[in-house]
């Protein structure tokens, strides 16, 4: 059995994001395809060994500040190298400028695998700062995954390693979502109702949930937003300035009631704007759930999950008046919103699997260890 250690700043239960859910499927399915994975990530709660996760360990460094958006630990120097001589694979999820550091400094010397989750778009003066430190420990990881071939063709940090650069789209397993009972789905229905556009993500500046709010004041449709984050209080005061009574904030909720909602909406938008959204696993998820899906055009893996007229609309970034056009028009047709979402529980079931993502995931590391 391939032993793989994950290297990240977070991971559950702390942190529930996409990226989060990504090195879960792939920790969860490795036993199938002859690999076991452990997780290494910084924690304020402080230093813990040995924590199970599903069907794999976490081991929790202490953290000790963020410097711009950056996770630092100086335990984690120490803790990483043990866990490392452990592993026969290292595989990083970029980007983390810290990891860059812990990498060189510990001279672990195991074949190494990259995820390139998203270039650095908002930290525009320190990337020029960083970029040396980048581009040598991009230069030095064996094996660079993007997860769409959008993504890896309009970036330009990957553009300079097209020789290692191999594409693995990122996968879900329905089997590992709740089944919701009907109580749930009743409780959900008389909140909400039935007839709603869903958004599910962290509340973050690259969302474009301004943008949704404009859209919902100009539609008049029912808009949910489930997620919690650093724009929260300022979108709700944008919300209370436009007078959207069509529009709730439920925070973060559960896995439960997270798919409940996605059972019950009527389509999926996800106006995200910037490229910092390099794929979109909420609107991947939406898919799974046969739902049509509605995102924005910004050269990144949301428009690989969503094929503009087949499983849904993309509509320009930005454009408040198009994301409201876009609402409406499924709104109004609801046979196409049918075949749209038919077609992209499809898609997700044909290129998006877990199943898939982690047997081309094994690939990789029997080939770096040389292993039939």
């Amino acid at each position: 059995m391939i032993k793989v250690l994950h290297f990240f700043k977070t991971y559950y239960p702390e942190t529930m994001g996409g990226i989060e859910q990504v090195i879960f499927q792939i920790a969860q399915g490795g036993a199938e395809h002859g690999f076991s994975s452990e997780v290494l990530y910084l924690s304020e709660r402080g230093a813990a060994r040995n924590e199970t996760v599903g069907n794999h360990l976490t081991h929790r460094s202490r953290l000790d500040m963020h410097v711009a958006s950056t996770g630092f630990s100086l335990s984690a120097f120490k803790d990483f190298s043990q866990l490392a001589k452990q592993a026969d694979v290292v595989h990083y999820h970029f980007p983390w400028p810290y990891m860059d550091l812990v990498h060189f400094a510990t001279r672990h010397g195991k074949p190494s695998v990259l995820s390139y989750h998203s270039d650095i778009v908002k930290q525009k003066t320190l990337l020029k700062l960083y970029q040396p430190l980048m581009n040598r420990f991009l230069s030095s990881v064996d094996c660079i995954v993007a997860s769409s071939p959008n993504y890896a063709q309009s970036s330009p940090v990957l553009s300079r390693f097209r020789d290692k650069v191999e594409i693995i789209p990122y996968g879900l397993d329905r089997a590992t979502y709740p089944v919701v009972p009907e109580a749930r789905l009743d409780f959900w229905r008389s909140r909400v109702g039935s007839k709603f556009f869903l958004f599910v993500g962290a509340l973050r500046y690259y969302k474009g949930l301004d943008y949704l709010l404009d859209a919902a004041k100009i539609s008049g449709l029912p808009v949910v937003i489930l997620g919690g984050g650093h724009q929260e209080s300022e979108l709700k005061e944008q919300a209370a300035r436009l007078g959207l009574a069509n529009v709730h904030f439920l925070g973060g909720l559960g896995d439960e009631d997270k798919a409940a909602l996605l059972t019950l909406c009527y389509a999926f938008v996800f106006p995200s704007h910037l490229r910092s959204e390099s794929f979109g696993i909420s609107l991947l998820e939406a898919a799974m759930y046969g739902k049509p899906l509605i995102s924005c055009e910004i050269g990144s893996g949301t428009t690989f999950i969503n094929i503009a007229g087949e499983t849904g609309l993309v509509v320009p970034p930005r454009d408040s008046g198009a994301l409201a056009s876009a609402m409406l028009t499924l709104s109004n047709a609801p046979e196409r919103a049918q075949a749209f979402g038919e077609n992209a529980q499809r898609r997700y079931s044909e290129v998006f699997s877990a199943q898939s993502m982690v047997s081309a995931y094994a690939a990789i590391y029997r080939r770096l260890l040389r292993k039939p």
